[in-house]
């Protein structure tokens, strides 16, 4: 459980709608350094909106989120993408990878975002492709390898500038499920190491067993599971 004033990011009494429908209802979560968090909710509730408004993705309608002292509501674009690049990682459904770059390129091209040479940038991606099994695969393009290794691939490129949260929305939804246990081990473990934050969101209970805590997402309401149980 997060302990008041330990949290990392939170989010309080978050609404947010688009045009008629309502989509996030007074929402609030806390996530601490090292802690891995699952929002859990049916197609609909709300989950993947709420993980947008705590990412900088998506401005909330009214409410407040706080990371490491700063207001990401008050903030500017440039502010939030600014995070978004050095202090947020992100993996999606799809891997959402570059198809015109090798696998090497893609892990390497966030710490390119941010200034880095290619030398000491692909180095750098190198490492996390080696961390995650799947260096082998540096020189082929996204198209040219499984759907579990591109997966890994974009936890090494969620990872490789050191992020401070790592925001994952549903992961190992197009995987199956031997890949999707994989997936999670490798992504949960490296978070952990790493001592980042890891907002989940998923609809599958064997997903959401490798955090620490979880949170239900109702009509675009947060419930905490530990409450409920």
């Amino acid at each position: 459980m997060t302990r008041p004033g330990t949290a990392l990011l939170a989010g309080n009494a978050l609404h947010k709608s688009f045009g008629q429908t309502r989509a996030l209802d007074g929402a609030a979560l806390a996530v601490s350094a090292g802690e891995v968090l699952a929002i859990m909710g049916a197609s609909g509730s709300g989950k993947s909106t709420l993980l947008h408004c705590l990412a900088g993705i998506v401005r909330p309608d009214s409410g407040t989120i706080r990371y490491g002292g700063q207001d990401l509501v008050a903030m500017d674009d440039k502010g939030r993408s600014a995070l978004r690049r050095t202090e947020f990682g992100f993996v999606f459904q799809f891997g959402q990878l570059v198809p015109e770059l090798t696998c090497l390129e893609n892990v390497a091209l966030p710490l390119r975002l941010t200034g880095a040479k290619r030398g000491p940038a692909e180095a750098k991606a190198k490492e996390w492709l080696a961390r995650l099994e799947v260096d082998n695969l540096a020189k082929r393009r996204p198209g040219d390898v499984s759907g579990g290794q591109a997966q890994r691939v974009a936890v090494a490129r969620a990872l490789v500038t050191g992020p401070k949260v790592v925001f994952a929305d549903e992961p190992t939804g197009a995987l199956d499920s031997l890949n999707g246990e994989k997936v999670m081990q490798m992504l949960t473990q490296a978070a952990r190491e790493t001592h980042a934050a890891v907002v989940l969101v998923t609809h599958e209970p064997r997903v959401a067993a490798y955090s620490d805590r979880e949170i239900v997402v109702r009509d675009g309401r947060t419930v905490d599971r530990e409450l409920v149980a």
